[in-house]
Order: C-alpha cells, then sequence, then structure tokens
C-alpha cells in the first residue's frame, strides 16, 4: 500500500505526465513488484481517496500557521499554483453563482419596481404581468410574476409572449418612416395615390383630403370602435368644454394673482356670471353614456382577412367625424389604412414587409397574432365577467388591423425597439465627439420628427402631454424653482382583449460632457405587458423609469 500511495501521489518524473491506464501499471512493472492483480484499480481509488482526504484536511486548518513554500523540483512539470478557497471560480450551474454586477447596481431600483408591480397586479386582480427594462442599451431588469396560463399553472418570466396591442402602432410607423426616407413615400398627398379602393372623401358637402401624415398623428377624421357620429361629437364637446372651462380658471387666478391678490364685487360678479354659464352648457352637452370600446362588437371579429385591402371594406365607406386636421380622434382603422399605403409604396405584402424590419431590429419572437401556428411561451388572455369571475376572452381574429393592435412579442424584443428609437434620435448629437458611430435605423431628422409633439392632438395615458407621430410625446417642463420637474419621455400604451402593454422611452438630458464620453443610447426603457384588459400602465412605466435612472445618476 504504501508503494502503491507513493506511486499516486508522487508527481510525474516525464515532462508530459503519464497516460491514464497504461502508465500507472508500466510504472508499477518497472520497480520491480509482481504484476497488479484484477482489484488493482480499487486499491488505486481508495489510494486517491485517502490522499485527497489528506490533503483537503490540511487545506481546512485554517488556525495553522502557513508553511514555507517547499523548494522546487527542477524534475516536476509545471503546475498550476492552487486558487485559496475564497478565489475559487463557481461553476457555471452553480446555485451560488453571483448575479451579474448590473444588478446589483439596480438593487434599490429592482425592489421598488417590484414592490409596485405586486401592488398594480393585486389591485387589477391580472393573472400575470412581465416587465423589462434597460438603461443605455443594456438589459438590467426582467421578471415575470404570476401566471401566463391560469388553468395549467404556467408563470409569466421574460420570453412570456402577449400581445402588445396598440404598440403595433409604433412598429408600423418604422415601416413608413423608412419608405419615406428612400423617397417611396409622400406623407402629405391624398391616399388614393396609393390605395384608390379607399374613396374620396367629403365633410359637409366639402371635398376633403386624407393624408399619410394626418393619419399617423389620428386627424383623418376616420372613425374608431364607435359608429355614433353623434355620441363622438358630443363628447368631444363636452371635453373642450371643460378644458376651457380650467384654462379660464388658470387665467383668472393669474390675474388675480398680478393685482397682489385684490379682488372687487364686480370681478367676483363676472366671474360667477362665467361659471354658471359655463355649468348650463355643460349641462346641455353632457355626452350620454357611451360605450367603451371593450363594449364595441368589431372589436370582438372572428373573420380571417387576407389583406390589408380586403379589411378596408370595415370603414372605407363610413362618412368622416371631423373634417381632416381639425380634431383629434384616435383610429386604429385609420392604422389598417395605412398597412395598405405600406403595401402599395413598398410592393411588399404588409406582413412581410414587417417580418423583414423585425428581422433587422433583431426582434426575434415578434409576430402577427394568429390563432393555428404554435408560438413558444404564447400566455393565454383573461377578463372578469359580471360576477367578477376570472374567465378566458373569447376568440378573436386580429387580422383586420395589424398595423394598429395585431402584434404579439416579449418585453425583450420591445427593448430591443425602443433602444433602436433612442439610438437613432440621439446619435447625431454624438456625431462630433465620436465620428466612427454607426448610423441608426432611422435618421436622427426622422426620429426628432416622429417624437414631435403634433398640433391639435391628445395623449389619453398623461393629459400632460400630446401625440406626435405613432408616439405620445410628454416634453420637458418646470414651471417653479424646486418643484416639479417634468421629464420628457416617449411612449405608446396598448390595450386589447384580454391584454394591456406599454413600451416607454426616458431619454437622458445630455450636457457637453455626457456627449464626449458616453456614447448611445443614453437612457432609460422600459416594457410592461400583461394579460388582462383595461390596466393603465403608462404612470407606472413612467415611476420605474425615474427609479432607475436615479440609481443611474448616483452611479455615474
Amino acid at each position: 500500500m504504501y508503494r502503491l500511495l507513493s506511486a499516486v501521489t508522487a508527481r510525474p518524473a516525464t515532462p508530459g505526465g503519464w497516460a491514464w491506464g497504461r502508465g500507472r501499471r508500466g510504472a508499477h512493472q518497472r520497480s520491480g513488484l509482481p504484476p497488479l492483480g484484477p482489484g488493482w484499480v480499487g486499491g488505486l481509488g481508495l489510494g486517491l481517496g485517502l490522499a485527497l482526504g489528506v490533503k483537503l484536511a490540511g487545506g481546512l486548518r485554517g488556525a495553522a500557521p502557513a508553511q514555507p513554500p517547499a523548494a522546487p523540483d527542477p524534475e516536476a512539470s509545471p503546475q498550476a499554483e492552487p486558487l485559496l478557497p475564497q478565489e475559487q471560480p463557481l461553476a457555471p450551474w452553480s446555485a451560488q453563482t453571483p448575479m451579474p454586477p448590473p444588478s446589483r447596481r439596480f438593487a434599490r431600483a429592482i425592489d421598488s419596481s417590484r414592490d409596485l408591480l405586486h401592488r398594480i397586479k393585486d389591485e387589477v386582480g391580472a393573472p400575470g404581468i412581465v416587465v423589462g427594462v434597460s438603461v443605455d442599451g443594456k438589459e438590467v431588469w426582467s421578471e415575470g410574476l404570476g401566471y401566463a396560463d391560469v388553468e395549467n399553472r404556467v408563470p409569466c418570466k421574460p420570453e412570456t409572449v402577449m400581445r402588445i396591442a396598440s404598440i403595433s402602432k409604433s412598429l408600423t410607423m418604422v415601416a413608413l418612416a423608412k419608405l419615406w426616407e428612400a423617397g417611396k413615400l409622400d406623407l402629405d398627398i391624398p391616399v388614393q395615390h396609393y390605395v384608390p379602393e379607399f374613396p374620396e372623401k367629403e365633410y359637409e358637402g366639402e371635398k376633403v383630403s386624407v393624408t399619410t401624415r394626418l393619419l399617423i398623428s389620428h386627424l383623418s377624421g376616420i372613425r374608431h370602435y364607435e359608429k355614433d357620429m353623434k355620441k363622438v361629437k358630443e363628447e368631444k364637446a363636452y371635453k373642450a368644454l371643460k378644458m376651457m372651462k380650467g384654462t379660464m380658471e388658470s387665467d383668472q387666478e393669474k390675474e388675480f394673482k398680478e393685482k397682489g391678490g385684490k379682488s372687487n364685487e364686480k370681478s367676483d360678479f363676472v366671474k360667477t356670471k362665467i361659471e354658471q354659464d359655463t355649468d348650463a352648457k355643460g349641462r346641455n352637452l353632457k355626452p350620454g353614456k357611451k360605450k367603451n370600446d371593450f363594449e364595441q362588437g368589431e372589436l370582438y371579429l372572428k373573420e380571417k382577412f387576407e389583406n390589408s385591402i380586403e379589411s378596408l371594406r370595415l370603414f372605407k365607406n363610413d362618412p368622416l367625424f371631423f373634417k381632416p386636421g381639425s380634431q383629434f380622434l384616435y383610429s386604429t382603422f385609420g392604422y389598417t389604412l395605412l398597412a395598405a399605403i405600406v403595401e402599395r409604396a413598398s410592393g411588399y405584402k404588409y406582413l412581410d414587409y414587417m417580418q423583414k424590419i423585425f428581422h433587422d431590429l433583431d426582434m426575434l419572437t415578434t409576430v402577427q397574432e394568429e390563432n393555428e401556428p404554435v408560438i413558444y411561451n404564447r400566455a393565454r388572455f383573461y377578463v372578469y365577467n359580471k360576477k367578477r369571475r376570472l374567465v378566458n376572452t373569447p376568440y378573436v381574429d386580429n387580422s383586420y388591423k395589424w398595423a394598429g393592435g395585431g402584434f404579439l412579442s416579449t418585453v425583450g424584443d420591445l427593448l430591443k425597439f425602443g433602444n433602436a428609437m433612442l439610438y437613432g434620435y440621439q446619435v447625431g448629437l454624438f456625431k462630433n465627439s465620436h465620428e466612427n458611430l454607426l448610423p441608426g435605423y432611422l435618421k436622427p431628422e426622422t426620429m426628432v420628427m416622429i417624437w414631435t409633439p403634433v398640433p391639435n392632438t391628445e395623449m389619453s395615458w398623461d393629459k400632460e402631454g400630446k401625440y406626435a407621430m405613432a408616439w405620445g410625446v410628454v416634453e420637458k417642463k418646470q414651471l417653479y424653482g424646486s418643484c416639479r420637474k417634468q421629464r420628457h419621455y416617449a411612449s405608446h400604451t396598448g390595450g386589447a382583449v384580454g391584454a394591456s402593454s406599454v413600451l416607454l422611452v426616458l431619454p437622458e438630458e445630455l450636457d457637453a460632457e455626457a456627449m464626449n464620453n458616453k456614447v448611445p443610447p443614453r437612457g432609460v426603457v422600459v416594457s410592461i405587458i400583461c394579460n388582462m384588459q383595461s390596466v393603465g400602465l403608462n404612470s407606472t412605466a413612467l415611476k420605474i423609469a425615474l427609479e432607475f435612472d436615479k440609481d443611474r445618476a448616483d452611479v455615474s
């Protein structure tokens, strides 16, 4: 046994060491010992175990004084220095593998945002919700809460695929922008130039033009799901009156302050008279109960449409609700017409052209929603019935509105999309200091146009903003020192049968130093998707973005 242990623990004398089978048996025979019998393998294993046990015990004697290094053996083969216990690398599969540095850097923001999402999920009773956050172009957090499939207890995860609803409009805008940049699309000529199947329109007996630019910003006058023009006009008038009343009160307050806070009977009488007149008009104009989108029959269409041109028959012969350019009327059907324009201007089917864009943007899990294909990680979608019980949503076919609300995606793909837009928006600012930067997918001037608020528009998910070109945009504003500061951001929300979504981009407020030392994209992008309808997510996404922006600023 002594000789066997010596043979095991001794360092090999040859520079390359021994081969594991023949070399050890040959060395034993060369020493003059009798040939090894069938049990030599067991003895060898026992010897190895004893030797390793002795070495391990020696390594664990923390209190023992360190021994001086032995003199190097000139005949020994090179051997790596042993690592100290705390420096030993963890195996890739180990449960103790540390989180990547970005997670530690944003640990506070992640904890705070996770708690916020749990609260929102509990408040609305959503089965599942998935969030993704990137900072300066790098994904730093993605997580699923709850269930993607309640019946089969399938949990949500970052790879979960859900309906993104109206964020599809922002994707369609990229197709239109690429065609415009290539000179294949004029945004300001009548749409009949590209789609003669869409009839020319009149408004109150006057011939009017519907253009691509007006369609993009919901200023075309084409209806949404509500078909009753009277109800829509009453609601618009009522909203306008409320806004006017708020503006008048603000102006009166400002005038009161300018006069040093002094009032008189005459001004008080005038103010009271205006309020009474406004209230009387409001009572007369107050619209009757209007159906919300989820009570509209067209939202639940089950008919399969072969192409965008065929989908036009749903609305092409309906009258315009407003004169084009005069009033904002959010319309998903307007984007169905835009899909037809993309087809004619590009020469490709709309879905084929969009798949090329998704490939360029590396959005590999983003596809049109169809019932037949097997789509891995696709969630199920839910709603509460009249008895407040969770039920599956009815089957719907979204082929009539691919461009306005028919795509499926993941939070990771939406982050990629948001960062591609942010890069294009900022890269022009960095060109002077970084000449080797790659161009953006869209040109800087195109992105500035897309993220510039359009007059006469509204942003329903944030009253501080305006609609731009397939994005809602809130501009930077601060009225008083040491008070609320409104950050510039762009976002789009989505609401579909059994789904809610948001994609929000919060650009960094760049200064000269940042542009010299850093590269785009600079800012925070947040995407949230949920398998429950009617869940407002924009304010949640903005809070999360600001949390990560705070941690980012503290570190940089």
